[in-house]
Parts: structure tokens; C-alpha cells; sequence
């Protein structure tokens, strides 16, 4: 079975000119053109990055949105990220739950603390699901040194080390989703 839905989370604060940016532009746009439907927030940054690279891919992009009333510090719903279909929720935990909601797999870019939540509760759900779980795809080299501060420094178990994969370019995200497939739905 091939998945459908691919969620992208990162940082709000990355732009066109930024590596992170282009890596989002660059990773949607290939899975679009590989028939994935791309699933973000609705924000600025890597969320406008996936769109844009994804309708240039040819795909269908929802944003999972919420418009904060006294949230200072979050991006909220940027306008100029032409997304398909917008999802409207009311909270920053249920636009969280949604955006997990409605991805199969996540790809996950450098971010903030907004990403750093997202990727804690999709992590979570991946470890209470384990083997029948939604795969996390985490960008970057970073990564590695993360991961090892947590299973050196937090109570891990081994299942939770094995529920996502690190990559640094789109052809490997894109392989590591066809590998998802063959291995979790045949």
C-alpha cells in the first residue's frame, strides 16, 4: 500500500534564501511529483517552503490552521501560503493533532520550540503505536547529536530509537518513504 499524506513540520522563521527552506521547497516538490499529497501548518517558512514546492510538484497541499487571539509569539495562518484546503482548529494542541492527524509519515526540519513539541508528541505517539506507528523522517545531521542526548540522557527504550530515520537530501526522504512502504504495508 503506498502512503497518501506526508505532514511537514519546521521553523516559521526560515526564508527562500535560507538552506532549511530549500531543502522543504526541494523535499515536497519530489514527493509531489511521486503523487503525495503534502500536509503543513499553514504558516510562513518551511509550511510556505512545502506548499510552494509541492504545487510545483503537482500535488494537492492542505494547511492545518488556527487563528490565536492572544498568542504574541506564534505565526499563525500567513496568507501569502497558497495552500488547497485549509483546515481551521482552535487551538495550537488540536492544529497539532490534526496535522498528526492527517499525515502518514512526518518530515521534520530544523525548527524552534513549536517544532521541537510537534516532533515530542508525534515521537510519543510513535513509541505508544510502535509497529503499526507513523514513520518520522528527521532532516538533517543534527539530528544525530539530539537523538544521542536523549537516549543518553532520558529513560528510552529501543523501540523508541527505531521508529524514525534521519536523512539529509529529498532523494533519500523520498527513499526512506518507499522503504516505509514495502516493509509496513505488504
Amino acid at each position: 500500500m503506498k502512503l497518501k499524506t506526508i505532514t511537514f513540520l519546521g521553523s516559521a522563521r526560515v526564508f527562500p534564501s535560507d538552506i532549511v527552506y530549500q531543502a522543504a521547497f526541494e523535499t515536497a516538490k519530489l514527493l509531489a511529483q511521486n503523487g503525495y499529497e503534502i500536509i503543513n501548518g499553514g504558516g510562513p517558512g518551511v509550511m510556505k517552503a512545502a506548499t510552494q514546492g509541492g504545487k510545483l510538484g503537482g500535488a494537492k497541499v492542505t494547511g492545518v490552521t488556527f487563528y490565536p487571539q492572544d498568542i504574541e509569539l506564534f505565526e499563525g495562518r500567513d496568507l501569502s501560503n497558497k495552500i488547497d484546503k485549509e483546515i481551521k482548529e482552535e487551538n495550537y494542541l488540536q492544529r497539532t493533532l490534526k496535522l498528526l492527524e492527517k499525515g502518514q509519515a512526518f518530515v521534520i526540519f530544523r525548527g524552534g520550540t513549536g517544532t521541537v513539541s510537534e516532533f515530542g508528541m508525534a515521537w510519543g505517539l510513535a513509541k505508544l503505536y510502535f509497529g503499526h506507528h507513523k514513520p518520522l523522517i528527521l532532516y538533517g545531521d543534527f539530528w544525530y547529536e539530539i537523538m544521542e542526548a536523549f537516549a543518553k540522557n532520558m529513560m528510552i527504550r529501543d523501540e523508541e530509537l527505531k521508529v524514525y530515520t534521519i536523512v539529509n537530501n529529498p532523494d533519500e526522504v523520498l527513499a526512506t518513504i518507499h522503504r516505509i512502504e514495502k516493509k509496513l504495508y505488504v
